[in-house]
């Protein structure tokens, strides 16, 4: 059997929602495409689009978290491409003090979000 599958989207959970889609804005331009609230208001999902790829974002609140998710040791990452000028954005992400890890050799950068996940962030064309 075949399998033909397609991405649809990628989950995270977040402690502050309008933090993170504060976040999320500013810092790579995503915008809320739709949004569920549970009816006892126990989760929100929000799913974030580019407006090009179809790809999504989904942002989980769980009302009853309070404590910061433990990330531990696991380095998976999201991955977004830039349009423009390189640099320019690197110097933006900078002076939004979110860049935590860069590899000048690889000619890449991370940035994290307000729960601390990493970002790659490489040029569009590459």
């Amino acid at each position: 059997m075949e399998i033909k599958s397609r991405f649809d989207h990628f989950n995270i959970n977040v402690t502050d929602l309008e933090k993170s889609l504060a976040f999320y804005a500013k810092a790579l331009g995503l915008k809320e495409s739709r949004r569920k609230v549970a009816g006892d208001g126990s989760f929100i999902l929000v799913y974030l689009t580019d407006d090009t790829t179809g790809f999504l974002l989904e942002l989980t609140w769980l009302r009853d978290r309070d404590e910061p998710y433990e990330l531990g040791d696991n380095e998976s990452h999201l991955c977004m491409r830039v349009a423009g000028d390189y640099e320019e954005i690197r110097r933006y992400h900078k002076s939004l003090d979110c860049v935590c890890y860069e590899n000048e050799a690889m000619g890449l950068y991370f940035i994290h979000d307000p729960d601390d996940y990493w970002i790659e962030i490489l040029p569009l064309e590459k």
